[in-house]
């Protein structure tokens, strides 16, 4: 490893990390006490993402949530105070596969956004998620830390443990 790349802050959140693997990755990991079907539910249920994806501290609500969930569908999340002048993040589904990935592209930022990719691997009944992004570039990378988007993490995750508490599960506690 090189020295910049050893000088990247390495960021945890209780059991949330967020890690820059590489000049173009970003890597979230988390392990949540709860069968990989259902946080692959919490992930693809409308009603149930809007729960926990936005940090209840983030001051920006979310407006609306569309999303086709399968191979060539899209989403559109729109948050904001204002109707009149929305933020909208928005993209296209490359891959659905049931309780195991997802991975779809982030295109409201055009050519530096990001193809993300999230991973659920279950053992002994609970579940490693790895959100995996990977940028065009180094710039596009960078901007995107230096953004804070990475920075409630640890919160939108812990959000959902609660979530996957009220579906029947067993938030992890340590």
């Amino acid at each position: 490893m090189d020295a910049s790349k050893e000088s990247e802050p390495k960021l945890t959140s209780n059991r949330t990390t967020v890690e820059p693997r590489s000049d173009r990755e970003i890597v979230v990991t988390r392990t949540f006490d709860a069968p990989a079907r259902i946080v692959f539910q919490a992930w693809t249920t409308p009603e149930l993402f809007r729960r926990w994806w936005i940090p209840k501290s983030m001051p920006v609500p979310l407006l609306s949530y569309e999303a086709d969930i399968r191979a060539g569908g899209s989403y559109r999340l729109v948050f904001g105070h204002d109707a009149a002048q929305p933020m909208a993040f928005f993209g296209t589904y490359l891959e659905v596969t049931p309780h195991s990935r997802i991975v779809w592209t982030n295109d409201e930022a055009g050519d530096d956004g990001a193809v993300t990719t999230v991973t659920l691997e279950e053992k002994g009944g609970k579940t490693l998620q790895v959100l995996h992004e990977l940028y065009r570039s180094k710039q596009a990378r960078d901007a995107a830390l230096a953004s804070g988007a990475y920075s409630g993490m640890g919160e939108t995750f812990e959000q959902l443990d609660e979530l996957l508490v009220t579906l029947g599960t067993t938030a992890r506690s340590s």
